[in-house]
């Protein structure tokens, strides 16, 4: 049998074939498309802490990641012959294809979404959280973008197999480019030719729909994008007043620990933990590895629900034991008072210094768009870094990066700040722009809890040295009593960090 060149490189002008090819394009993108949509939602309800959502989206995947293609195919198409009703849906061989396209695809699409959810770390939702920036909030501006990002290369590999698979819809009379080419080969017995131009419009729409999404996701690569020219920086607004710092006995506490306990399981980390904080304040939390430093902190803005005990805020009650009164809603109207840094910086990295500073304000509709900006620059401004706002987080050093944070914080205009050893994850040389930005905070009044390995800075600023040791504070006081003190546990403690 000889090969008939000329023939199949005719194949590549014929119109059937082209039009096939625009078929197998919207089947493919709107089955993508949906399917990434869809395969969002089951990925977020198959990590839903509601039971019921969890099971259903898991049943749904398992389902349909079980189901071959074609049996759906042929199922969906046939579907009205069962119920007439949806003959007018299903009638049509392109619908009834995109539709079990649709289903089968956002099953898949979903795992691959919950490997890109599962790798936000925490500490972004924790970030979140602190904002005052509720579920759907947070999903729409923080976790969403960073997963899509990070699942991109598997969502464009998928696309490829979705592409393929459309070749299966011939199946239900839909004509695509597999079915162009078996009604031609059934016609003159040229198998070869007619396939090898079958393999080259799949190859096409592979390729072009490649550089496509390679494209896309250099777009989204935060590592390849430059650093954004924001131009001359606005006026600032009218600060408001700072705080007079008021003397720890004249004010009733800006927020309190009262019995706080803390379990996991068997395990106590916090015991009937007692800490009082008056507007003005600056205490100072300090102890070995292990005491329950971080763990009362986060209880105090609620990242860590309490086993027993309440925090308060200005005398009411912020966090209180699940099950114990006080509704979510209310919290996180509430916790916006409460500014939080942490350890690890948690800035959003798809997101400039500026829009990281801006996004909970913004989010919060605490002004117009231009109210908001200028109060941003204004807090970069304030922490030293309104030269860095067009950066993002991972063209700044580790201290930049932390004074971005506390400018985050301090754009909701907290009432209390704290800070989760905020110089701890910094090389030696950042630790003095951070603590000075703190300390220059202590100076206008601000409310402050600080857990830190800085002795002398924390004997230097604060007006109160908590002293924490297996889940509870055992000595707390003025530095100078502090220092003072005979308790021979903080005198060795006081030791071993070369405090005295």
């Amino acid at each position: 049998m000889r090969f008939d060149l000329a023939y199949a490189a005719g194949l590549l002008l014929d119109r059937d074939f082209w039009r096939a090819c625009l078929v197998v394009l919207e089947l493919s993108i709107g089955s993508w498309l949906a399917g990434i949509a869809l395969g969002f939602v089951l990925a977020l309800g198959k990590q839903s802490a509601w039971r019921p959502v969890r099971l259903a989206a898991g049943a749904y995947v398992w389902f349909f990641r079980s189901l071959p293609l074609l049996v759906l195919l042929v199922f969906v198409y046939n579907l009205p012959q069962v119920f007439p009703s949806t003959s007018g849906l299903l009638s049509d061989p392109f619908r009834a294809g995109l539709i079990a396209m649709i289903l089968s695809e956002s099953a898949y699409i979903a795992e691959i979404h919950r490997g890109g959810l599962m790798s936000v770390p925490r500490g972004q939702l924790e970030a979140a959280r602190a904002l005052g920036i509720r579920y759907v909030g947070t999903q729409r501006l923080v976790v969403i973008p960073q997963a899509l990002r990070i699942a991109l290369p598997s969502l464009a590999n998928e696309y490829v197999t979705i592409v393929k698979l459309t070749s299966l819809v011939s199946v239900i009379s839909l004509t695509e480019i597999l079915t162009v080419g078996e009604r031609l080969y059934t016609q003159n017995f040229m198998v070869l030719e007619t396939m090898l131009a079958v393999a080259f419009y799949y190859v096409l729409i592979v390729t072009l729909s490649g550089h496509v999404l390679q494209w896309i996701e250099r777009r989204l690569d935060i590592a390849r994008r430059p650093a954004v020219d924001y131009g001359a920086p606005p006026q600032a607004p009218p600060a408001p007043a700072a705080p007079r710092r008021r003397g720890p006995a004249q004010d009733a506490p800006a927020i309190e620990a009262v019995g706080v306990c803390k379990r996991y399981g068997a395990h106590e980390v916090l015991r009937q933990v007692g800490l009082a904080v008056r507007p003005g304040e600056v205490v100072s939390i300090i102890g070995p590895s292990g005491s329950g430093k971080t763990s009362l902190i986060r209880t105090m803005n609620g990242l860590e629900a309490v086993s027993g005990g309440e925090i308060r805020l200005n005398g009411t009650p912020f966090a209180r034991a699940p099950g114990e009164g006080g509704g979510e809603r209310e919290h996180m109207r509430r916790i916006v008072d409460v500014g939080m840094v942490f350890q690890g910086f948690n800035l959003f990295p798809h997101k400039t210094a500026l829009e990281n500073v801006m996004l909970a304000p913004r989010y919060h509709r605490r002004g117009s768009r231009s109210d908001i900006r200028a109060l941003a620059f204004a807090m970069l401004r304030k922490v030293g870094m309104a030269e860095h706002a067009g950066k993002y987080p991972h063209q700044l050093s580790g201290g930049q990066q932390q004074r971005v944070a506390i400018a985050r914080a301090l754009a909701m205009q907290p009432q209390v700040m704290l800070f989760d050893e905020p110089t701890s994850a910094l090389d030696p040389e950042l630790v003095s722009d951070v603590l000075k930005v703190i300390e220059d905070l202590a100076g206008e009044g601000m409310t402050m809890v600080i857990v830190t390995h800085e002795m002398n800075f924390a004997f230097r600023l604060s007006h109160r040295i908590a002293f924490m040791e297996q889940g509870a504070i055992v000595r707390e006081g003025p530095p100078a009593q502090m220092l003072e003190s005979g308790d021979e546990r903080l005198q060795r403690f006081l030791r071993d960090v070369r405090m005295a």
